[in-house]
This record gives C-alpha cells, sequence and structure tokens, in this order.
C-alpha cells in the first residue's frame, strides 16, 4: 500500500498531478482545494495517498493531512459514494466543513459538492452522523500531533527563528477539539456536545475554545443532566 509519497511535482491537471519519485513518475488525483495548495511546478512536494484498487485499475489519490484522507474513506464506506464522489465533498467542504455539515444535517452543504445529489447527500449524513464526532475528535489529536512534531524538530540556535503561524484549518480544528473535549469531561453526550459545538464553531468562526464552550454550553442547558 502506497501511503505516502514525497518528491517532485513535475506537472499539473484539473484533477490529478505527477509526482516524480526518484525517477518514477506517479500520477495522483486530488481535490481543487488539495491543488490550490501545492506548489509550483518543479518543487517539492508530499501527498498522502491511497491506492484504490479495481479489477483492471489502479489509482492514486492525495491528500494534504491525514485526517483529510481518513474523511475519504469514511465517505466511501457510504453506499453510492465513489472515490471521485467523495473526493468532490472534501474538495468543497474540506475535513472541518464536512464534520459540521453532518453533524448538523447540512444536506444542502454536502450536496454542493459537484456529482452529488440530495439522495445520496441525505445518505452521507444518515450512516455517518454517529462517526462525524470521533473524526473531528481524532483530526484535532493528529493536529497536537503535527504540532508538536514541527517542536521537535526546529533547528536549536542562539536566535530561535520565527516560528509560522499555525495554518488556520489545523488551528481551528485543535480549537473545536478542545471544546469537545471540556464539554464530555462536564458529562454531555458526544454526540450532542459535537453537535453544539459545530454549530457555534459555524456562527462564531473567531471565538477561541473558552468562547466556543460559553456558546455551546447554552445550545447544551436544556440538555444538561
Amino acid at each position: 500500500m502506497i501511503g505516502k509519497l514525497s518528491g517532485r511535482l513535475d506537472w499539473r491537471g484539473n484533477d490529478q498531478i505527477l509526482i516524480d519519485v526518484r525517477g518514477v513518475g506517479y500520477i495522483v488525483y486530488v481535490s481543487e482545494r488539495t491543488l490550490a495548495g501545492l506548489p509550483g511546478v518543479g518543487e517539492a512536494v508530499s501527498l498522502y495517498t491511497d491506492l484504490m484498487v479495481r479489477e483492471d485499475l489502479l489509482q492514486l489519490f492525495g491528500f494534504a493531512s491525514m485526517i483529510d484522507k481518513e474523511w475519504h474513506k469514511l465517505l466511501m464506506s457510504v453506499q453510492g459514494v465513489g472515490a471521485k464522489a467523495a473526493l468532490s465533498i472534501m474538495g468543497t467542504l474540506g475535513a472541518e466543513g464536512v464534520s459540521r455539515a453532518i453533524n448538523l444535517g447540512d444536506q444542502r452543504a454536502i450536496q454542493s459538492a459537484q456529482g452529488v445529489g440530495p439522495k445520496l447527500a441525505q445518505r452521507v449524513i444518515l450512516e455517518l452522523k454517529a462517526k462525524a464526532p470521533g473524526m473531528m475528535a481524532m483530526g484535532a489529536k493528529m493536529s497536537v500531533v503535527a504540532e508538536a512534531d514541527d517542536d521537535v524538530l526546529e533547528p536549536i540556535s542562539a536566535v530561535p527563528p520565527r516560528k509560522a503561524p499555525p495554518a488556520p484549518q489545523a488551528s481551528r480544528a485543535a480549537d473545536t477539539a478542545d471544546a469537545l473535549s471540556a464539554l464530555i469531561n462536564l458529562g454531555y453526550g458526544q454526540g450532542d456536545a459535537a453537535q453544539a459545538v459545530a454549530t457555534v464553531a459555524g456562527e462564531n468562526p473567531d471565538a477561541d475554545p473558552s468562547g466556543l464552550i460559553r456558546a455551546a454550553l447554552k445550545l447544551l442547558a436544556p440538555k444538561a443532566r
């Protein structure tokens, strides 16, 4: 199984790229969102990948993060959602957007992805509703681990180099996960807590974890123990 590719970006298409890995070229299908975040042709590139095996076809799909890859696999577990449809959903909403849409039952958001009709969007929400909170927590843990690895690998010098600010999506995922963890520790069910956090995160995009918790508690007040 090819789980990750690191090499040189040799070519960019509309939905696929060519990565040269020590002289071997790999065609990798990517979403518009992933494609937009890639460097220019000739530069170094690294993607997490998933190999789709069919009777007469092998296809590689590439992702900027492991949580994107895991969401893609989870979406494909829904009957009628193939690799391309799952990639379209991820490209339109991103991991956090997919999680929020499923938690809120936002069928229109899922349906906004190209090639996804109303019945399929409804099926995605119904089948993945119970799994979304776990994926949200997984994404936060991955973000924390990634940031910790960056700290360990940071070079030691007399004058510490300026550290780049965390990517907005990773930082936001960590904030929502912190809020979710706090609510669960207070005794709220994971499903109710995740839905409340997703709701307030969508309504308050600039709120920090404390703000998310306070707003979520107001929604959850009727569901208190």
